[in-house]
C-alpha cells in the first residue's frame, strides 16, 4: 500500500480545517490516516505491480489461445478438404 499517497491525502484533509485548530489539526490528521488505512485495507485492494503481472499472464494467455485457434482452423480445413 502506497502510504506516501495516504500521508499526503490525510495531510490534504487536515488542511482543509479552518485556520487555527492547531494542535487539533495534528490530531485530526493522524486520524484521517489511520481511517485511511484502514478503509483501504478492508477493500482488498491490490498493488500496481499485482496487477501488471497479472495484465501480462492474460496477455499471453490470449495470444496462445488465438494461436491454438488459428491451429484448430487449419486442422479442420485440412479435415474438410480431405472428404
Amino acid at each position: 500500500m502506497n502510504t506516501k499517497l495516504i500521508d499526503e491525502l490525510a495531510h490534504k484533509l487536515a488542511q482543509a480545517l479552518p485556520e487555527g485548530a492547531g494542535t487539533f489539526q495534528q490530531d485530526v490528521e493522524k486520524n484521517f490516516r489511520a481511517t485511511l488505512h484502514s478503509a483501504l485495507r478492508k477493500m482488498d485492494l491490490v498493488t500496481r505491480e499485482e496487477f501488471e503481472v497479472q495484465q501480462a499472464l492474460l496477455s499471453r494467455s490470449r495470444e496462445k489461445l488465438e494461436r491454438l485457434e488459428a491451429e484448430i482452423r487449419a486442422l479442420e480445413e485440412r479435415l474438410g478438404a480431405g472428404r
